[in-house]
């Protein structure tokens, strides 16, 4: 009790004072740096990703995706100078760092080959933002792309993420990928009914539906004799953003115009023969 009255405390903390006030201001300016810079870094990418999509040429993929290194970039300086404000010097971080590539590397294969796999994207462009696109059995709406996966959504809008790895390594299905698409749509007609007739109504249809393209000239024949049921298959050739209207317009439209001349469509049915056991 003796020596903790005879402590000058007054000293000591005159002692100590400056390496407290020290450590404190290295804190909060290292968390200064750290909150304001993580706000530029988000500042930066979407100033990147606004300019670059103005540019002629340049579309919203590419936009993303630049905004999406930079932020990392961004992140990672500043990560850097919030440490040095905190009193470690980048080149003692820089040889820390560099001692632990190696393990990082070792432990973060699948994010690094999902980082190359978007750069290989980026620069074969198998697809784009908006693209309605097939990715590892997955269907959808592009709506991302960035350095780690590809972001879709479902026709039911249903998120689907997939790693960027997985995408460019499996086969990929853009149904977006041409200007045009052809419409195949199959009609069933009765065996009695007149078959001349009947493809002459589908492709008078098909003619005066302005979304057919006239070239290539729509393909109206018999392809196919059913078991119940003559088969007619009408190859139109759309708009890609038209295709699903036209499909379910022609669709309707054909029925009803069978219905008013008589032309029937089968379905399926059974005939039941009864045999007499004597």
């Amino acid at each position: 009790m003796e020596q903790l009255e005879n402590i000058d405390y007054a000293a000591l903390w005159a002692e100590y004072w400056p390496v407290v006030m020290s450590g404190a201001l290295k804190v909060f300016g290292a968390l200064f740096v750290l909150i304001v810079g993580l706000r530029i870094a988000g500042w930066l990418a979407n100033s990147v990703r606004k300019h670059t999509t103005r540019r002629p040429g340049v579309d919203a993929t590419l936009g993303n995706f630049f905004g999406s290194v930079v932020r990392w970039f961004a992140t990672a300086a500043v990560f850097i100078a919030s440490l040095q404000v905190f009193g470690v010097q980048a080149t003692s971080f820089v040889a820390i760092l560099g001692a632990l590539t190696l393990a990082i590397g070792l432990s973060l294969q699948g994010a690094l080959g999902n980082i190359a796999s978007g750069v290989m994207i980026m620069l074969f462009r198998p697809y784009k933002m908006g693209d309605f696109v097939e990715i590892s059995g997955q269907s959808g709406t592009v709506k991302d792309i960035n350095l780690f996966q590809t972001i879709l959504s479902t026709v039911d809008n249903v998120k689907i993420i997939i790693p960027n790895t997985e995408a460019i390594d499996g086969i990929i299905k853009n149904y977006s990928g041409f200007d045009t698409r052809r419409c195949d749509i199959t009609f069933g007609i009765d065996y009695d009914d007149d078959m001349d007739k009947a493809i002459g109504i589908i492709r008078s249809l098909a003619e005066a539906d302005e979304r057919v393209l006239r070239d290539p000239e729509p393909f109206v024949k018999v392809v196919n004799l059913g078991d119940s049921s003559v088969d007619i298959q009408a190859r139109l050739w759309c708009k890609a953003t038209d295709l699903w209207d036209l499909k379910f317009a022609m669709t309707k439209d054909v029925k009803a115009e069978f219905d008013r001349q008589g032309i029937s469509i089968p379905f399926p049915h059974r005939t039941i023969v009864q045999k007499q056991v004597s």
